[in-house]
């Protein structure tokens, strides 16, 4: 483990300040970190890869005038640092398996995981929890929940239905559920995970001057052979009934596509193909159930037929040790 000193109790932010600027300046041992370590200490201080690299490299600050600016630019989360200082400790030791007491999945939840590949976990947040959450969301891009002319007026962190939001104290709250992080620590065998900072969505119905913008059905992994093992997850803030604009995916395709990988014609780009004509069914769900998928299944929002807003939370743990395909097919 890394034992260098930081204020902000991250060990492992002077590792990376160092090779930052050994590569700056040209000095032998300059190899990349683990890019795994690097996004994980990032999210932790609330902190992006892009911002950060350009100070270190335009200023080559002190170890000290660096963690000044994390607090001044950042949003430190001590609950994020612990999991990812415990997570970079146990690169050597055994982590896998989970204690039957923080098991939430029962027997048939877990079947349905494995046949269809995603399961809804009831509940895992109270309902004053996912309406204090949708308020926050709400104010941030000045929405009025009665006035239903600003639910599609432009705001600088709306990115079609996306919501650059990442950090409230709200939001916070509902990623260290212990319901959602038992259930990727079961679904994983690995208690050592650690979480990503995700944003949140706002998908308003559709009507006259508005349409769906997306996204589809797709995937967040590259496509190249053999995929990794992988896990993702959102959290429903809203009622959200089929035709309102719910949270869509193939089920069960995890078991089919690398036959459906190898029957494409060579050239033919599988994400351009018609995903929609695999089966893509959408989950309905109420406010404070949490959808975990495998994320080999092709998965998206859908258009809102309904007359109220889809609102969601991403959320995601993962271990910090784990494959992933750095080439991107």
């Amino acid at each position: 483990m890394h034992t260098s000193t930081s204020r902000l109790g991250l060990p492992y932010l002077k590792v990376i300040w160092e090779a930052v600027l050994r590569k700056r300046e040209g000095l032998a041992g300059s190899e990349p970190l683990p890019h795994n370590y690097v996004t994980a200490a990032f999210d932790a201080l609330g902190i992006g890869l892009e911002p950060t690299y350009q100070y270190l490299y335009s200023t080559a600050p002190t170890f000290e005038d660096f963690e000044a600016w994390i607090v001044d630019n950042g949003h430190p989360s001590q609950e994020m640092i612990l999991l990812v200082n415990k997570a970079i400790s146990s690169a050597t030791k055994n982590s896998k398996g989970v204690a039957q007491e923080h098991q939430v999945l029962d027997a048939t939840a877990l079947q349905h995981w494995d046949k269809e590949g995603y399961v809804i976990i009831p509940n895992v947040i109270s309902k004053e929890d996912c309406d204090a959450s949708v308020r926050a969301i709400q104010e941030t891009i000045a929405v009025d929940p009665l006035d239903k002319s600003t639910w599609y007026t432009s705001h600088p962190l709306k990115n079609g239905i996306m919501v650059q939001l990442f950090r409230h104290p709200q939001l916070d709250k509902n990623r260290f559920s212990k319901k959602i992080a038992n259930a990727y620590r079961q679904l994983w065998q690995n208690n050592d995970l650690i979480i990503s900072r995700d944003r949140v969505s706002f998908n308003p119905p559709e009507n006259e001057q508005y349409s769906f913008p997306g996204p589809n059905l797709h995937w967040d992994v590259s496509l190249k052979q053999p995929i990794p093992y992988g896990i993702q997850g959102l959290l429903y803030l809203t009622d959200t009934p089929a035709h309102q604009g719910a949270f869509t995916l193939v089920p069960g395709f995890h078991h089919k596509i690398d036959d459906w990988l190898h029957s494409i014609p060579p050239g033919v780009n599988p994400r351009t193909m018609d995903l929609q004509s695999l089966g893509a069914t959408p989950i309905a769900a109420n406010a404070g159930d949490f959808i975990i998928w495998n994320h080999k299944l092709p998965h998206g929002s859908s258009l809102n037929l309904g007359s109220q807003p889809r609102i969601v939370q991403y959320i995601n743990y993962l271990p910090i040790h784990r494959d992933i395909e750095t080439e991107w097919i």
